[in-house]
């Protein structure tokens, strides 16, 4: 018998050492933000309860904050390597980041099943991960096509769940393609805080 693996996808996950370094002015500033962004604080009321995202109001931190500016910088490299490895042809054309947003989950936020339209690789670094925190939930995307599919073992490979949860380890990020539906449970611990982005081609 003979088994091919076709349409994979593919999730890109690593430390980055020269975002690190950024870490105390990156949570200086995501601490700082919600105190001024009183539009923010109103969206996530409504959208984000019981916590604080600026997707809402400040989305492209890239282009308002130096410090968020060098975290682009240091995750260029990063992006560009998991595009080599989708084998995207980018010729003529460069990815670059079109969206960059602040995260703030306290014990109890949750943030529910969403994809990211319009762009092309999404993905998170984290900057603080309290031990238990909520991981990325990743639903296999082809869930809705399964009509008639018996459930999988409890014991199948990561490959062939329905679900993978990626556990949120401050100073990595979690790259993936922007079509992938993901969502982030009720954070069981402490305040978790993490910095979203888009990367668009077009």
């Amino acid at each position: 018998m003979s088994l091919q693996r076709l349409f994979p996808t593919l999730i890109y996950e690593r430390r980055v050492p020269a975002a690190a370094r950024l870490g105390p002015r990156l949570l200086r500033e995501c601490r700082q933000l919600p105190r001024d962004d009183v539009g923010g604080r109103r969206w996530s009321a409504k959208n984000y309860p019981g916590g604080y995202t600026s997707y809402g109001s400040a989305f492209r931190m890239h282009q308002l904050s130096p410090t968020f500016a060098a975290l682009e910088r240091a995750l260029d490299p990063h992006v560009a390597a998991f595009a080599r490895a989708l084998e995207f042809d980018l010729t003529g054309r460069a990815l670059s980041m079109t969206d960059c947003w602040v995260n703030i989950m306290p014990r109890g936020t949750a943030h529910g099943l969403h994809l990211h339209p319009l762009a092309t690789i999404s993905g998170t670094y984290y900057l603080k991960t309290p031990r238990g925190c909520a991981g990325l939930k990743l639903e296999d995307p082809r869930l809705e096509r399964m009509m008639a599919a018996p459930p999988r073992r409890s014991g199948a490979s990561r490959a062939n769940r329905r679900w993978v949860e990626i556990p949120a380890a401050a100073g990595s990020i979690v790259l993936f393609e922007s079509w992938l539906r993901h969502e982030v449970p009720a954070n069981p611990a402490g305040e978790r805080i993490s910095i979203s982005f888009n990367y668009g081609w077009f």
